[in-house]
Order: C-alpha cells, then sequence, then structure tokens
C-alpha cells in the first residue's frame, strides 16, 4: 500500500513540474522561435536577438540575464515582471533600454509589428572584457 502511495504521488509530482512551464521561465529563443526570430550574434559575452512581435502577440514567460533593447520601430508595448502589475510604454524607433535581468512576457498593444534588436550581456561583472591594465613603467 505504501509503494502504490508513493509511487502516486511522484507520479503526480512530476506531471505537475512537467506541465508548468510558467514556473521555470525559459530562454526565450526556445519557447518564442516566432518572435525571436533570429541569433545574430552568440559569444561568451553577449547574445544578439532581433524580434519581432505582431499586432496583438504576446510572448510567454521566459528570462533574460543583463540585456539591452534596441527599437527598430515605434510601437505600444506591454511588459509583465514576474510578481508585477503590466506596464505598458510607447517606444520609438530608436529608443534604448537597459533592462537588468528579468522573467517576464511581453504584449505588443499596437497595430504594426514592433522590430528589436535584444542585446543579453553574459557574465555581468565578468573583469575578463576590461581592457588590460598598463604596463608599469620601466625603472
Amino acid at each position: 500500500m505504501k509503494t502504490i502511495k508513493l509511487f502516486s504521488m511522484s507520479f503526480l509530482f512530476g506531471v505537475i513540474l512537467l506541465s508548468s512551464n510558467s514556473l521555470f521561465a525559459q530562454d526565450p529563443v526556445m519557447v518564442a522561435p516566432d518572435i525571436y526570430k533570429k541569433v545574430v550574434l552568440d559569444n561568451d559575452q553577449v547574445r544578439v536577438i532581433q524580434i519581432e512581435i505582431a499586432p496583438g502577440e504576446s510572448t510567454p514567460w521566459h528570462s533574460h540575464p543583463n540585456h539591452v533593447a534596441y527599437a527598430l520601430t515605434d510601437g505600444k508595448i506591454e511588459i509583465t515582471d514576474k510578481g508585477k502589475a503590466p506596464v505598458a510604454m510607447d517606444i520609438k524607433a530608436g529608443d534604448a533600454l537597459y533592462i537588468p535581468a528579468v522573467t517576464h512576457m511581453a504584449k505588443n498593444l499596437g497595430l504594426a509589428p514592433i522590430k528589436m534588436v535584444v542585446t543579453e550581456l553574459k557574465h555581468p561583472g565578468n573583469k575578463k572584457g576590461k581592457a588590460p591594465a598598463a604596463p608599469a613603467p620601466k625603472k
């Protein structure tokens, strides 16, 4: 009897974990390849991604490290950070936003596609990316 009960509980727990995508936000390129259209560059310092969100379209929950979003088009977007109320904002082509690491979702509230370039910063605080120190003067 205990074995059946233990097996049933384990099975139920596994089903809950597998069916709850929103519990664990994922890589945006994996969960929304129709929006995160193309990885332009991916190395040990950054990942640059072209995105396009159609009018009325929403992204599923996903996570980013610290990143910069650069708007290629004008639009109205609603961003919902995990645990916070949605925030709607108008963006203009040429706007750049720095966004700290986050789990969120986004929705295009406008009538035209929103096109952006997102640059994710890998290893924040990593000193490898800094210029080397100048050599000490020779004596």
